[in-house]
């Protein structure tokens, strides 16, 4: 058990259980678009771990970007994701692989979705290491899913709680 902030987690998926996981997912990927033009794009802040591992195991030709969401009209949010910060690289044409560390109401994703669809990609794949199916609410599931998880609160590999943990090796879950 570990402690973030006023929190008690326990480990959830171990570290040796996610890099298992990792390499069998960019096999599947290897596999899939041996033969395309592949942009990855991983969605900051949480996805840095995931991506940085699962880039390892990818042997295909590929370019990969880091973007970011933004929700914020001034300094106050707006209750809406507005703007994809950091799309640089031309992805029009090339197979788009969005990276996520999680997919849970799949909002996000959505938006995120149609903002990179407007740059007219060949075509578009999502990968996530972790996915709430029971609390996913979008349209698009993932194509690439490492682990399908109950909807309780995860934290490490990235994922944060109130910006703490993400630099944990294993998932923890929260015990209530």
């Amino acid at each position: 058990m570990i402690q973030v902030l006023d929190k008690t987690f326990e480990v959830f998926i171990s570290s040796e259980e996610i890099q298992r996981e990792v390499r069998s997912l960019a096999t599947k990927i290897n596999e899939d678009l041996q033969d395309e033009d592949v942009v990855f794009i991983a969605v900051l802040n949480g996805s840095f771990m995931f991506a940085a591992d699962l880039m390892k195991s990818v042997s295909l030709s590929s370019e990969i970007s880091f973007v970011k969401m933004s929700s914020y009209h001034g300094t106050t949010s707006s209750g809406r994701v507005d703007e994809l910060i950091g799309l640089n690289n031309d992805v029009k044409n090339k197979t788009v692989v969005i990276v996520e560390d999680i997919i849970d109401s799949g909002i996000t994703m959505e938006k995120m979705i149609s903002l990179i669809e407007m740059e007219n990609p060949k075509q578009l794949k999502i990968c996530t290491l972790l996915y709430k199916p029971e609390a996913f609410k979008g349209t698009r599931p993932p194509d690439y899913v490492g682990f399908s998880i109950p909807n309780a609160f995860v934290v490490g590999y990235g994922l944060d709680y109130n910006e703490k943990g993400r630099n944990l090796d294993a998932i923890y879950q929260i015990k209530e």
